[in-house]
């Protein structure tokens, strides 16, 4: 079991990050609750695409600083900047997944943590 938490507000910061998401036109936003999964070194998965390399990018920056300014909660890491194919921000408790819409497709992430809750958010 996992006992590293960031935030006590792991719920917020979902919340925070689809809506970021939603306002810069993120694409199939879902949320995976991987807290029953027993495996799952986070509570939460929030993943969406984009079609282009710059919106990849605007995505990430949007979800930082929304998450900062709303929840007061800054990145423990971040991957990805340099390619914007995939751009991963480590909240902790929250891991926000950003892909180009190829890279999606291609590692099928949702597939990957199947037994997970799935939510379906934001625009479809």
């Amino acid at each position: 079991m996992r006992i590293r938490h960031q935030a006590e507000n792991a719920e917020e910061i979902v919340a925070t990050v689809v809506e970021a998401m939603d306002s810069v036109k993120g694409k199939e936003i879902v949320t995976l609750d991987l807290r029953e999964t027993g495996t799952a070194v986070t509570d939460y998965f929030v993943i969406c695409h984009a079609n282009s390399k710059t919106q990849v990018d605007a995505l990430a920056d949007k979800i930082i600083d929304e998450v900062r300014d709303k929840n007061g909660v800054k990145p423990y890491h971040i991957e990805g900047r340099d390619n914007t194919e995939w751009i991963l921000i480590d909240f902790v408790d929250v891991v926000v997944h950003v892909f180009l819409q190829s890279m999606r497709k291609f590692y099928q992430l949702e597939e990957l943590w199947a037994d997970a809750e799935k939510i379906v958010n934001g625009e479809e």
